[in-house]
């Protein structure tokens, strides 16, 4: 059998909503084309609760392809979830699904109205002229607890069937962020084929001695560097063992770095806007462009300086413009950096690094030493009311 992997279609996804929308119908359409059955590793929707227009449009697409004539068909579901179709669209609620225990989620929704078959802690059989494919699905958990879950439900394969482990979670040996994650060892054994979803970035590995398939998302969402590779799905054949990535048409995300010394405006203005142009002249409508600004800004500017702003809403329409300036620094900001360091590594408390601040402000600006600095600054710490604030200041500094 041929099986479509779609993944991570997060329908209702708020900044991208047509293209998450336009998207998914596009994955699970061709999906249809080329496959004997679909598997969803996860985050149908993009929210627990989503409106009802996101459920509508969610009902529409599935209610499409569910009325397509499947040679393949449901043939048993072990567990304790109620298949109320025989379709193969065989389905796992992921973490942006995810409800309290026995609660509802928007992937049920779908599953009660016959339009999949949600199989979270379930096996599904499939058959088509005399093959079996058993899928066991793991919904998507927090990360504390997924590890647990596994050596509790202990699932096992399906003697005489091609077997699919399908999970949606983090795992480590592809982010090692965290020791809460699952490893590739904590998978159960004995399975033909693992799916993943939760990553939206295409990775294929090899765990205990199968393959290991994540599809992606089909929509950006999270624009990292991962995500510049086209969209889309897997197709694999359960017969050759091999696998085929369909792209789909989606929106292009370029990144790339600027490296800037003494920089005035003007230089990040033309710097941007060279990459800008570069990328919108790549042929793709609207991509997003994340630009990382790094190095130094000219003496006698600061970040405020530059003209970030100005410059995405003048591509407003032709490109998504996304810049991060945290790597841009100034002498001036490291300045005031190292002043507050040596106060802190001086013991000073944070009182006495405002006072000290304050006192050279006062000074650079020509103000008498009688000035009381300490009541001063009770007087700016003390107020919430801006207007009261200048006044009583005001009066301390013209009495001085």
């Amino acid at each position: 059998m041929k099986i479509a992997i779609v993944s991570d279609m997060h329908i209702g996804y708020e900044r991208f909503y047509d293209d998450a929308l336009k998207q998914a119908s596009e994955a699970l359409e061709r999906a249809c084309e080329l496959a004997d059955m679909i598997i969803i590793p996860g985050d149908v929707f993009d929210k627990r609760a989503p409106k009802p227009e996101v459920i509508a449009s969610a009902i529409n697409i599935f209610r499409n392809i569910s009325r397509k004539h499947w040679s393949a068909r449901l043939s048993d579901l072990r567990g304790d979830r109620k298949a109320y179709t025989d379709v193969p669209i065989i389905a796992i609620s992921g973490t942006h699904e995810r409800t309290a225990a026995g609660k509802d989620n928007p992937l049920n929704l779908l599953a009660l109205a016959g339009l999949l078959v949600d199989v979270s802690e379930s096996t599904a059989i499939v058959e088509k002229d005399g093959e079996q494919v058993a899928v066991y699905g793991l919904g998507g958990l927090s990360e504390e607890r997924v590890l647990e879950k596994i050596k509790e439900l202990n699932p096992s394969p399906v003697s005489g069937a091609f077997n699919i482990f399908m999970f949606h979670q983090s795992v480590y040996e592809i982010l090692p962020f965290s020791d809460m994650f699952i490893h590739y060892d904590d998978l159960p054994k004995g399975f033909d084929l693992y799916v993943d979803g939760h990553i939206h970035s295409r990775v294929e590995a090899v765990v205990h001695g199968s393959p290991f398939i994540i599809p992606g998302s089909t929509v950006l969402t999270q624009l990292k560097d991962g995500e510049q590779a086209p969209k889309g799905f897997v197709v694999f054949d359960t017969v050759t063992r091999s696998r085929t990535f369909v792209e789909i048409d989606s929106r292009a995300m370029y990144a790339e770095t600027l490296e800037l010394n003494d920089a005035e405006p003007a230089m990040l203005l033309k710097g941007c806007e060279d990459i800008i142009e570069r990328s919108i002249a790549r042929g793709k409508p609207d991509p997003i462009v994340r630009i990382k600004v790094i190095g130094s800004i000219a003496d006698g500017f600061s970040k405020t300086d530059m003209p970030i702003q100005s410059l995405i809403m003048r591509y407003a329409g032709r490109a998504v413009i996304e810049i991060d300036q945290t790597r841009l620094v100034s002498e001036e900001t490291e300045r005031r950096t190292d002043e507050i360091r040596n106060l802190k590594s001086g013991g000073a408390t944070v009182k006495e690094m405002g006072l000290a601040m304050l006192a050279d402000k006062l000074k650079s600006e020509g103000f008498p030493e009688l000035i009381d600095v300490s009541e001063l600054f009770m007087v700016l710490s003390s107020q919430t009311k801006k207007d009261k604030v200048i006044e009583e200041a005001a009066a301390m500094l013209g009495a001085s």
